[in-house]
């Protein structure tokens, strides 16, 4: 469904309590040596519950509770989280802190157990210090203040530069709804999650098993073509709670402004997921990839995330060399058929292969543009239908900086 872009409009201040009924905040409580490390979302009500999570086949302990809370009636009201450390490859011991964690909140709140989910992110195979969770749950209040939504945010952070936040707005049954997403990741970056948190919070009123399906879509376009590193991480999970505070008659298929609330999902997450990829660590540029010609857009994603994660490309678009035989090379191991005789690749506005031939180009015009913050490459695969876009970074030499000394 097409979307008229101003029936969906962003709003500025961005606050993950901005919907009606949701209040955040987040504490230093001792994980990390300084910053913030401890982070709550709260909704006055039950809401609606989704989620999608890492592909890595060894999960933390988070995850679990957190499957496990959403899968007894697909309601949630709150929300834990810390930072610095993954609660990851830690044993029995590690599920009891997770399952002490959700216990604690719960009991703060006073509300049943399974109504509370757990994350974490940070180093993998360290011991919660549970002595000072239990004191930060304890410590931690929530409201709907934009400085407690900002120190939410900057609680679940580790490695990443800055915080990514976005919240929109739109009609359902005439009823405005507020839609609004926070995230962290900046490295172990890559389609099918990967060291990466999303929370989104909204409004709307909308039924559980049509709230699973609109945020997988939103994931599988948006979170799911992103790349920093190739590598996939242990602990991640994009989040969803609608709380149905906004007395919208709740959506779901079929329903006139079914369309607008997944257009709205997939724009927030689209928007932190470009703020991932462009804070990917050490990185200097955001690279965006559009591919089309292709059999089917899911072929197109796949070619398009090969692109941007592709180091040979990542390598060429930081030194600014306009080497774009590694892009043609990536197309081609990608896996996706293509008409070679169809074939053209643009970096930026400069084409600089057309029917799978090189063409006259100047190189300078091509160096130039590599210059910029933000790199566009487009690939024409064919004369098909598909189209996909992905999101990744360049790589820097500070990469191999941060992740040779991560835990040090």
């Amino acid at each position: 469904m097409i979307v008229s872009e101003n029936v969906i409009q962003k709003v500025n201040g961005h606050n993950i309590a901005a919907p009606k009924g949701f209040s955040a905040g987040g504490i230093h409580c001792g994980i990390k040596h300084k910053k913030l490390d401890l982070g709550l979302i709260v909704s006055d009500v039950q809401a609606s519950a989704a989620a999608v999570y890492t592909t890595n086949q060894i999960q933390a302990a988070p995850l679990t509770v957190t499957k496990e809370s959403i899968s007894k009636e697909q309601l949630l009201q709150t929300v834990i989280v810390n930072s610095g450390n993954a609660n990851a490859c830690t044993g029995t011991q590690g599920m009891a802190d997770a399952y002490e964690m959700r216990s604690l909140v719960s009991q703060k709140l006073g509300i049943s157990d399974h109504l509370t989910a757990v994350a974490s992110t940070g180093v993998i195979g360290e011991m919660l210090p549970m002595d000072t969770v239990r004191s930060g749950i304890q410590s931690i209040q929530a409201d709907s203040t934009l400085k407690s939504s900002i120190d939410f945010s900057q609680s679940i952070l580790t490695t990443d530069k800055v915080m990514k936040n976005t919240t929109y707005r739109f009609e359902v049954d005439g009823k405005e709804v507020t839609i609004s997403g926070t995230a962290k990741g900046s490295g172990m970056i890559h389609p099918n999650m990967a060291t990466m948190l999303g929370f989104v919070t909204t409004d709307a009123s909308i039924e559980p098993e049509a709230l699973h399906e609109a945020l997988k879509n939103a994931v599988d376009r948006t979170f799911n073509c992103i790349t920093v590193d190739g590598d996939t991480s242990t602990n991640d999970m994009v989040l969803i709670l609608a709380n149905g505070c906004a007395e919208n008659s709740t959506l779901k298929p079929g329903h006139k402004d079914w369309g607008v609330f997944q257009e709205a999902l997939r724009i927030v997450c689209e928007d932190l997921g470009k703020m991932i990829a462009k804070d990917g660590e050490g990185a200097t540029k955001l690279i965006e990839t559009k591919v089309t010609g292709t059999a089917t857009d899911e072929d197109a994603r796949k070619i398009a995330k090969t692109i941007v994660g592709s180091p040979l490309v990542k390598t060429a678009v930081f030194g600014c060399d306009a080497n774009w035989g590694r892009v043609m090379a990536a197309v081609g191991y990608s896996g996706v058929p293509i008409d070679i005789g169809s074939l053209e690749i643009y970096i930026g506005p400069v084409c600089v292969v057309k029917e799978g031939m090189p063409v006259s180009f100047s190189e300078q015009d091509v160096i130039d543009y590599l210059k910029h913050h933000e790199i566009l490459i487009e690939v024409k695969a064919g004369n098909l239908e598909g189209y996909g876009t992905a999101w990744g970074c360049d790589l820097t030499y500070d990469y191999v900086q941060i992740n040779a000394s991560y835990r040090t």
